[in-house]
């Protein structure tokens, strides 16, 4: 039986916090998305802490490139399917027969509800004790510091420039969604070499980005002479 004053072995004080982090728009008011904004603030600063003490010699890029990688929308997702908090987000009817539960885009703001839920019922240090463990597996998969992966965006762009080459032109194919739930598809198209790739998320800079990785893959593929 699922204690209802309880998420990922932090039971609230205020049990009204954790019904609102977990609840949708779809399903009505109060939902999580002010607490949404106060917990995307607070995990990047515990992230934030967190890079700056481990990686001492680390410049601003590496750190700054570092936290985007492990607060990213993908990585929480990740994190919200291992607390499978998925099942316990309250939604509409609509909502839950198109499958909300399983978008990342969902899971990643229903994760940073909670966190500022916590952070509300408690203070930060109590909120950052429970919140890191929760990065353990990510940060452990994280490159050293001189080999933190940018994203893919930017990588394209160096690849071109290095070889004196066009920049990249990305241009937005079809936008769906009720406003909620948005997905945009992108298309990233060289001229030279002349190949294109798609690439379709939450947002138009994550399918831009997706784009971009898709790019990347064929050049890695077949890399032009």
């Amino acid at each position: 039986m699922i204690d209802e004053r309880a998420f990922a072995g932090y039971r609230f004080h205020d049990p009204a916090l954790l019904q609102q982090a977990l609840t949708h728009r779809s399903a009505g008011a109060p939902h999580y998305e002010r607490l949404e904004f106060l917990g995307d603030g607070v995990v990047n600063l515990i992230v934030a802490e967190l890079l700056y003490a481990r990686w001492p010699k680390a410049d601003e890029g590496t750190l700054t490139r570092a936290r985007a990688e492990l607060v990213r929308e993908s990585a929480l997702a990740a994190i919200a399917r291992e607390l499978n908090l998925g099942a316990r987000i309250r939604f509409g009817p609509g909502e839950m027969k198109s499958g909300g539960h399983r978008r990342d885009s969902i899971l990643a703001d229903a994760l940073e509800a909670v966190i500022g839920a916590i952070c509300l019922d408690s203070d930060f240090d109590t909120c950052r004790s429970q919140v890191l463990p929760w990065f353990d597996t990510l940060l452990e998969a994280l490159p050293p510091p001189n080999r933190i992966g940018k994203d893919a965006k930017t990588r394209l762009q160096e690849w071109l420039q290095a070889r004196q080459r066009p920049l990249p032109v990305y241009d937005l194919l079809a936008e769906s969604g009720d406003d909620h739930a948005k997905r945009f598809l992108v298309r990233c198209s060289l001229a030279d070499p002349a190949l294109a790739a798609e690439g379709e998320g939450s947002a138009r800079r994550v399918a831009e980005q997706a784009a971009a990785e898709a790019v990347l893959a064929l050049l890695e593929a077949n890399p032009p002479s």
